[in-house]
């Protein structure tokens, strides 16, 4: 039985390894496919507005039909506009003021052809009608897709997953995430008795006579693509309020009163982020948790929530410290999301260990408000357990292809890490808030990241950021003991690599800032005595002694 408990945790930890969809890294063997979503072109030089999606569902034969109304603006002169469409889905037309214009399709990509270029700047919108049996995720949400399954009562329960492969799975839109509209209504059209929630506000339903209901809602904040959804189920609502906040819940009707329970947890998490990171960032569309038939994805106002009712992930402490089996991994981690991946959002895929790192971290932040600094620590320490080291964290720029999946667990320590350069808390959390707001609602890079949490303090980061996100392995702090002289020095792959470290010498607490050079610890003779932060730094640690 421990055997088969054992396999079965390894499992969970390996599926939390790859916990970002798709993750595409092909080590360099990139396809034109891969560049024509990954890139942008100059047939992507256009700003998304506002999506218009009204889409039927048919859930006895799995398939979609309707259409995208993409409103946009042009940034340069433009013959020829790419809209991204999976090729297995079939383009019915595309109209623009009442005309029909001819396109031409390369792999996922629908090259839409003006009879006139569109100049610089002008606003204008395309209706796109398409349909289609959409790709099924045999995994979600480790791959994308449509999910078709049934409740526990054979009423059909539906829902998308797409992050990594993309949102054009299912609809077409400008498949990049430096785009975002800045507002999408979506008319969902599913068979009577059935509810669709979506992002955004409830604007209401409407029986259309035909066996089917459509429902209205809208987004008024920017959205990245992939966090656009539907899910459709056989759904109980019930409301709730944190200050100003909506609160709203869908679950399946026979799980309400669990939900009821277990949804309590949103509230002191609001309370935490709230203080620590900066209020809710989208108060005009709501905070949404709807019950899904896979574990759980950030989608925008409507976060995806599967995880069974259960404290920890599945059950479980990917930490393997407890600290982690006192509330519920879905909820916390998933809304944390709604800060850092959907208000901030990197302009590359490659770049997504900020989305991931920064909401890891926010599982410790939780920690920390709920049990205390001194677990905190050892919740993120305990999450080392599931780092491999064997590749960067960023990935390659370009062709959507994101890092390692050690983005998750590393990114949150190397958080922790920087922090503990700080030496600062009040500081930090200060840093922490106004990151959250500067960068509120817009697109970001990695080194918008780097500069901005260097700017507040005298040490240079740079050396930091390079040794944790661009290489595979953490810098190592070295000791070594010859007669009565001790030394230290770091082993790092990034040229002249310095970053200061907290030690404990006799218990007492001193810092040091190695170099790749060895430098002598005065006064210090017993290699015994001298212990490394490793709680508040992530960093190997070598100690040799030669007589």
């Amino acid at each position: 039985m421990k055997n088969l408990y054992f396999v079965i945790f390894a499992l969970l930890l390996i599926s939390f390894k790859n916990n970002a969809q798709v993750l595409s890294n092909k080590e360099g063997k990139y396809t034109e496919a891969d560049t024509l979503r990954g890139s942008l072109r100059k047939e992507r030089a256009y700003d998304a507005l506002k999506y218009h999606l009204q889409v039927r569902v048919v859930p006895k034969d799995k398939f979609i039909s309707g259409s995208n109304t993409i409103t946009f603006r042009t940034k340069e002169k433009l013959p020829v506009m790419q809209v991204d469409l999976f090729e297995n889905m079939k383009v019915d037309s595309i109209v623009r003021k009442g005309k029909k214009l001819n396109y031409k399709r390369k792999h996922n990509a629908v090259f839409v052809e003006f009879s006139r270029p569109l100049r610089k700047g002008k606003k204008d919108s395309i209706q796109f009608y398409y349909s289609g049996n959409p790709v099924v995720a045999e995994r979600a949400p480790w791959d994308g897709g449509f999910v078709w399954t049934e409740d526990e009562n054979g009423n059909p329960w539906i829902a998308v997953a797409v992050q990594g492969m993309g949102a054009s799975t299912w609809y077409p839109n400008k498949d990049h995430q430096s785009d975002e509209p800045n507002e999408v209504l979506s008319e969902i059209e599913v068979p009577t008795g059935l509810t669709n929630v979506s992002n955004g506000r409830l604007l209401g339903s409407e029986k259309l006579g035909d066996g089917y209901t459509r429902w209205k809602w809208k987004v008024s904040n920017p959205i990245n693509n992939y966090n656009v959804v539907l899910n459709i189920g056989k759904y109980a609502h019930f409301h709730d309020q944190y200050k100003d906040l909506d609160l709203d819940y869908y679950v399946l009707e026979y799980n309400l009163d669990k939900a009821k329970d277990q949804f309590e947890q949103v509230k002191p998490m609001m309370e935490c982020f709230y203080e620590k990171m900066g209020p809710y960032p989208f108060p005009e569309d709501g905070f949404k948790l709807v019950e899904t038939p896979y574990l759980g994805m950030e989608h925008q106002s409507a976060v995806a929530y599967g995880n069974h009712y259960m404290n920890g992930y599945l059950g479980n402490d990917l930490s393997g410290t407890g600290h982690g089996l006192s509330w519920d991994y879905i909820i916390i981690h998933e809304s944390g999301h709604e800060w850092y991946g959907n208000s901030i959002t990197t302009k590359d895929i490659a770049d997504m260990w900020v989305h991931e790192g920064f909401t890891s971290y926010t599982e410790a932040i939780f920690v920390e408000c709920e049990q205390g600094k001194e677990n905190a620590l050892e919740y993120l320490k305990g999450l080392r357990r599931n780092i491999s080291n064997q590749s960067p964290i960023i990935g390659d720029y370009g062709v959507n292809a994101e890092g390692s999946g050690d983005m998750y667990a590393k990114g949150a320590n190397l958080l922790n890490t920087i922090r503990s350069i700080y030496r600062n808390d009040e500081l930090w959390w200060k840093t922490l808030r106004d990151y959250t707001e500067t960068f509120k609602h817009k697109t970001v890079t990695t080194q918008h990241v780097e500069d901005f949490f260097n700017e507040p303090i005298a040490t240079n980061l740079q050396p930091v950021f390079d040794q944790y996100l661009r290489q595979s392995a953490i810098p190592e702090f070295q000791l070594k003991q010859e007669g009565e002289t001790i030394s230290f020095r770091w082993e790092a792959d990034v040229q002249n690599f310095t970053m200061p470290v907290d030690v404990l010498i006799d218990g007492e607490e001193e810092r040091l800032i190695p170099t790749e050079n060895w430098q002598k610890l005065a006064g210090v003779k017993d290699l015994g005595s001298v212990e490394v932060k490793t709680e508040e730094f992530y960093v190997g640690v070598e100690k040799s002694a030669s007589e």
